[in-house]
């Protein structure tokens, strides 16, 4: 059956910091599937369940290729028509899964998670050297993941405002025109293709590197693919690691028992991450479109052929009937299936690099600074708006100068 009453506006309004909105709770209880009318591309229907969530990122019966260049339901302007990790099935995904796996090597991974710690020591020694009041996003949540993307990339860090500025805009909702965020999109190809010509004139063993020999020697990938692939890295790597740590930090100085849980016991660093991911919502609406190529009944609804499916992995990251107080946050949780990275085929290849970065990062902010606490009221703290991801404009933090 499907459900009588007209499809509900969505997203259901601007975000309070990170604050899941109750419509999520209600759904999850009453209405696990349910229609929403999308600001761009029309209707869809919007899974929030745990389970279901999990369905739809996992079977084949729902595609996301079949969403490439169309106009489907989506909160962005802006529509996928690049084929990239994110926009197809296998077997194409596999193919450049396959091309980037090699960069997500256990080995690899503890070379950059070795950089990010020498990155993270030496910004907070310039955080203590210059005392307190600091900010976490500007001196911290940014030049971290920054630092650690263009390593492995092989972008220059010199670059960082000028691509950060791109990607701000590039993946906004309704803080910037569709002109703007198209053309953002653009200069970001611009900036990758210009990369590219590079390491053909100078080869490099970076991950960039890598791909281009992959396309000149091996023809394994198109050259679209390869400017829009390395794109979707450097947005991945540096926006949402970036509001994960701003986030978790923001986090636990606003649940003092739970920071005084990992200042007790640091070895809760693993679990802590984990839990932090399950339970701060990172974006601000549904997102991962997929399109189902036949009917499908799906939590109590027949999903007929052709209709777009969305899914809230933050809404069902507080579902009660996988965790525990779900609404409340706990260091010491497990087992904890949270699907911030997703599910299936298309989990996110760089979730690994991403859980190491934010060990080393929170885990030695928490060593390094024993008192460190919020510097202004927490209602004064201002939240960026208009964006896909959920993020602090600043946190201000201080510290006694005994820590």
């Amino acid at each position: 059956m499907r459900p009588a009453q007209a499809p509900r506006h969505y997203p259901f309004r601007e975000p309070t910091a990170l604050e899941l909105e109750p419509e999520y709770a209600h759904l999850r209880e009453h209405e696990p599937l349910s229609r929403v009318s999308l600001p761009h591309g029309g209707d869809a229907w919007l899974a929030v369940r745990h389970a279901d969530v999990r369905t739809v990122l996992s079977d084949p019966r729902f595609s996301r290729a079949a969403l490439l260049d169309r106009d489907v339901p989506r909160a962005s302007p802006r529509r996928h028509t690049d084929a990239t990790l994110h926009t197809v099935d296998p077997p194409e995904h596999t193919r450049l899964r396959r091309l980037v796996a090699a960069a997500f090597s256990p080995r690899r991974i503890e070379r950059l998670a070795q950089h990010a710690q020498h990155v993270t020591d030496e910004l907070l020694d310039r955080i203590e050297e210059q005392g307190p009041p600091a900010d976490l996003i500007a001196g911290f949540a940014v030049p971290v993941p920054v630092a650690v993307i263009c390593q492995m990339l092989g972008v220059p860090v010199a670059d960082r405002e000028e691509f950060a500025g791109w990607i701000d805009v590039a993946l906004a909702t309704t803080a910037f025109s569709s002109e703007e965020i198209h053309a953002a999109f653009a200069k970001l190809k611009d900036y990758v293709a210009d990369l590219v010509a590079t390491r053909r004139r100078e080869p490099s063993d970076d991950l960039l590197g890598a791909l281009v020999e992959a396309r000149d020697t091996e023809d394994r990938l198109s050259e679209d693919e390869l400017v829009v692939l390395g794109v979707t890295l450097l947005y991945a790597g540096l926006e949402t690691t970036t509001s994960e740590l701003g986030n978790g930090i923001y986090t636990l100085l606003t649940h003092p028992d739970q920071l005084a849980a990992l200042r007790a016991d640091p070895s809760l660093i693993d679990r802590a991450v984990d839990e932090l991911l399950r339970f701060n919502p990172l974006v601000t609406s549904a997102g991962f479109t997929r399109i189902a190529l036949e009917d499908v009944e799906l939590g109590g609804v027949l999903v007929r052929a052709g209709d777009a499916v969305m899914v809230h992995p933050d809404a069902a990251n507080r579902d009660g009937r996988v965790f525990d107080r779900p609404d409340e946050p706990d260091v010491t949780r497990r087992p904890n299936p949270h699907l911030a990275f997703g599910f299936g085929l298309h989990y996110c290849v760089a979730a690994q690099l991403a859980k190491a970065e934010l060990r080393v990062a929170i885990g030695s902010l928490v060593r390094r600074f024993p008192t460190l606490r919020l510097a202004v009221a927490e209602e004064e703290l201002s939240w960026r708006h208009g964006r896909m991801a959920r993020g602090l404009d600043r946190l201000p933090v201080t510290w006694s100068s005994a820590s």
